[in-house]
């Protein structure tokens, strides 16, 4: 029997969101549950090129320990073929890097915790790959913009 063959992971696209002010929805006392609008954006890559078009959202629950994410928008293809994605993942962080990346300071992405995997849907054969493989993001908080940095599981 052969050793297992380890994971490897290969950059697909970046996806740059551009979101519009959160709207705190609120819940109990110890955890506040947000959503952020998606208005647009740009992905860009050697798997994947278009646009994020301006739907949806990410509905967020932060706690103590850190925030968990579920967004879900459209994303269209340079080709014209609409990609629907849900991308669920983990924002951790202390206060002091949370304030640091409110106030639009530059902040070093080893500072905090910021994972995504991702789920596609579409009936495009040229993009039948995304419902078929394991996709996870890695992060960072710009200024009016969530990026996204996508790699296929291998």
């Amino acid at each position: 029997m052969s050793a297992p063959l380890p994971p490897s992971l290969h950059f697909a696209f970046e996806a740059r969101v551009a979101c519009a002010p959160a709207l705190r929805i609120g819940r109990g006392e110890r955890e506040e549950v947000w959503f952020t609008p998606i208005t647009g954006g740009t992905v860009e890559g050697p798997r994947l090129r278009g646009t994020v078009l301006p739907h949806g959202g990410d509905w967020s629950v932060t706690r103590a320990n850190g925030t968990e994410l579920d967004a879900r928008y459209l994303l269209q293809a340079d080709d014209g073929a609409v990609v629907d994605i849900r991308n669920r993942g983990f924002w951790v962080s202390t206060p002091e890097v949370e304030a640091r990346v409110d106030a639009g300071d530059p902040v070093d992405e080893s500072e905090f915790y910021y994972r995504t995997s991702a789920q596609f849907q579409t009936d495009a054969p040229q993009h039948e790959w995304l419902t078929r493989t394991v996709v996870v993001g890695v992060a960072r908080p710009e200024p009016g913009f969530v990026c996204i940095r996508f790699h296929e599981l291998a």
